[in-house]
């Protein structure tokens, strides 16, 4: 068998970082961190069936700071991922697949994530929603 003459792939140490390749990563992540955030929705379903006691163990926990930060890192993944699956529903109808586009379409879901996770816990604490 011939040996082909083709370049390698480049080596991740000289490889340039893209904000593509972290969204991509981050995407990715988002989505698990989802998966452990429906786990404790279940977990919270389970307590608020299981009686009085149950339920204030463990919105007590999820009212500690620990908790507080875990819900806010829950949101933030919820509402990335939903930004960034809308940018892959336009990438599904052909649009932004340029270079410019791509970044442009990555940092938009980036912000987007941010101002609603921000709306959405000042709504939450200040109890504007009603």
């Amino acid at each position: 068998m011939a040996q082909a003459n083709r370049p390698l792939s480049p080596h991740l140490g000289i490889y340039r970082w893209q904000v593509s390749n972290t969204l991509s990563i981050l995407h990715r992540m988002s989505g698990m961190f989802l998966t452990l955030g429906a786990l404790v929705l279940t977990a919270w379903l389970v307590a608020a069936a299981s009686g009085a006691p149950a339920y204030a163990a463990l919105a007590g926990l999820l009212k500690s700071p620990l908790g507080m930060l875990a819900l806010f890192g829950w949101s933030l993944a919820f509402f990335y991922h939903l930004c960034n699956g809308i940018r892959h529903l336009f990438w599904d109808a052909g649009r932004g697949f340029t270079i410019p586009g791509s970044r442009a379409t990555g940092w938009t879901a980036v912000i987007a994530a941010g101002v609603l996770t921000l709306a959405f816990w000042v709504v939450v604490l200040t109890g504007s929603g009603s």
